[in-house]
C-alpha cells in the first residue's frame, strides 16, 4: 500500500506523513512548504514535492493593507492554483489523501489512476461552519470573515467525489450527517499530541491560573471567556491568553482591560511551559473540529473546560478530566471555573487524570496506528469488491 498526501499548508499533515513513513506506506508528500520544513519531521527530501508559490502568494497577500484585501479576496484562486499544480505532480499511488479545499483536481487525477481517494477535513462540514460563524458575527454586529463562496462550492464537490472523508471527532461527524453525508463515507480518527514536547513540569506558585491558547477570534469564544472570568473576579487568580489577535476581538479586549494578560503568539516549547504553570485550560469555541490544544494542555497535567463543539467529547471524560459545556453558556463556564477554584485538590486530580488519559491513547503513534488500520480496511474492502 502506497499513500500520497497533498496539503496546502501544514495542519496535522506532517504528523500523518511521519506515521505513514514509519510504517512503510508513504509514497509522496506534496506540500506548499519548503522541503527543509518537512524534513524536520524526518521525511526524506526525495519523498517531498514542494509547491512554494502557494505560500508566497498567501503570505504576500496577508501583508497587504486592509483596504487592498477588501477589494479582492484571492482565497479561492490561491487554493485552486495549488491544487492544479499538485495534480501535475501527482503520480500513481494506491491511496490519495488530500486536504479539503486544496484537492479537487488532484483527487480527480488520482481516480484516473484507480486510487482510493480520501479528503481530510479537520473542521465541521463547511456549510455548518459558515452558518454558525455567520450567526455568531450577527449576534455581536461584526462583519463575518467567511469562506469564499467558490471555496464552499469546491469543498462540497470534494465531499461528493471522494471515496471517503477523514474527520477527527464526533462533533464533526454530526455536522456531516446533518448535511446529508452518508456515515459509510466517514473515517473518524482523533489527532494526537507530541508527548515529548508537551509534558508537565512543576508549577511555581499557588495562583489559580486559567489559560487559553488559539486565535483571538469569535470562533474560539474568547469573548465569552473574558466575560466569565471578569464577572467571577476571583482573588489570587489570572487569565492568560496565548495566540494572535484579530480586529473582531479588540473591542472585547478594551472592555475587559485589566482583567487578563495577553501574551500573544508563542512557540510550542513556550506553550508547554505556560500550560504547566496554569491550573485550568479553557477552549470555549463556537466551532472547532478538534482542539489539538486540548490534548496538549491535558498532556501537561491540566483540567480542561471545553464546549461540545471542540471535539472534547472524544477526549475529555466529563467530570473526570474536566468538563464539557454548551457553546455560548457563560453561566456554565463560570460555574465550572468557580468549582475548580474552590476545589484545588479536585482540580489537580482532574489534571493528573487528563495527563494519564492522553499518555495512554492520544500520542501521534496512536493516531498513526488507527489511521493505518482504516487504510488497510478500506483497501481490503476495495480488493474484495474487485
Amino acid at each position: 500500500m502506497q499513500v500520497t498526501i497533498s496539503v496546502g499548508g501544514v495542519f496535522h499533515a506532517f504528523y500523518l506523513t511521519q506515521q505513514l513513513l514509519k510504517q512503510g506506506y508513504l509514497n509522496k508528500l506534496i506540500t506548499s512548504y519548503p522541503k527543509f520544513e518537512a524534513a524536520k519531521y524526518g521525511i526524506p527530501k526525495e519523498k517531498i514535492k514542494s509547491i512554494l508559490l502557494k505560500e508566497i502568494l498567501h503570505r504576500g497577500w496577508s501583508k497587504l493593507p486592509q483596504f487592498c484585501k477588501n477589494l479582492y479576496n484571492p482565497q479561492f484562486f490561491i487554493s485552486d492554483l495549488y491544487d492544479k499544480l499538485a495534480a501535475k505532480k501527482l503520480e500513481k499511488c494506491d491511496i490519495f489523501v488530500g486536504f479539503s479545499s486544496f484537492s479537487l483536481h488532484s483527487l480527480r487525477k488520482a481516480k484516473k489512476f484507480g486510487s482510493i481517494t480520501i479528503i481530510e477535513r479537520g473542521s465541521s462540514h463547511i456549510v455548518y461552519q459558515n452558518e454558525i460563524l455567520k450567526e455568531e458575527c450577527e449576534i455581536f454586529g461584526v462583519k463575518p470573515q467567511l469562506a469564499h463562496p467558490k471555496i464552499i462550492e469546491k469543498e462540497l464537490q470534494e465531499y461528493e467525489e471522494a471515496d471517503y472523508i477523514s474527520i477527527p471527532s464526533t462533533f464533526v461527524k454530526k455536522t456531516f450527517l446533518e448535511k446529508g453525508i452518508p456515515e459509510s463515507k466517514l473515517i473518524q480518527v482523533p489527532y494526537g499530541v507530541d508527548l515529548f514536547q508537551f509534558r508537565q513540569i512543576p508549577k511555581n506558585d499557588d495562583v489559580y491560573r486559567v489559560v487559553f491558547a488559539g486565535g483571538m477570534t469569535l470562533q474560539k469564544g474568547v469573548h465569552y471567556l473574558l466575560r466569565a472570568f471578569s464577572e467571577l473576579n476571583l482573588s489570587n487568580s489570572e487569565l492568560i491568553l496565548l495566540g494572535g489577535i484579530t480586529d473582531e476581538i479588540k473591542p472585547f479586549f478594551k472592555k475587559y482591560q485589566g482583567q487578563f494578560k495577553y501574551i500573544g503568539a508563542v512557540s510550542q516549547k513556550e506553550l508547554a511551559s505556560y500550560y504547566s504553570q496554569s491550573s485550568v485550560f479553557v477552549l470555549n469555541s463556537i466551532q472547532d473540529g478538534f482542539g489539538m490544544v486540548i490534548i496538549q494542555a491535558m498532556a501537561c497535567g491540566l483540567a480542561v473546560i471545553a464546549t461540545t463543539n471542540t471535539g472534547a467529547e472524544n477526549i475529555v471524560r466529563n467530570g473526570i478530566d474536566g468538563f464539557i459545556i454548551p457553546i455560548r453558556d457563560v453561566e456554565a463556564l463560570k460555574e465550572k471555573l468557580l468549582y475548580l477554584y474552590e476545589n484545588p485538590e479536585i482540580c489537580r486530580q482532574m489534571g493528573q487524570s487528563a495527563k494519564k488519559r492522553v499518555s495512554n491513547a492520544f500520542s501521534w503513534d496512536d493516531y498513526g496506528n488507527k489511521y493505518v488500520n482504516f487504510l488497510n480496511t478500506i483497501q481490503n474492502k476495495r480488493a474484495f469488491k474487485n
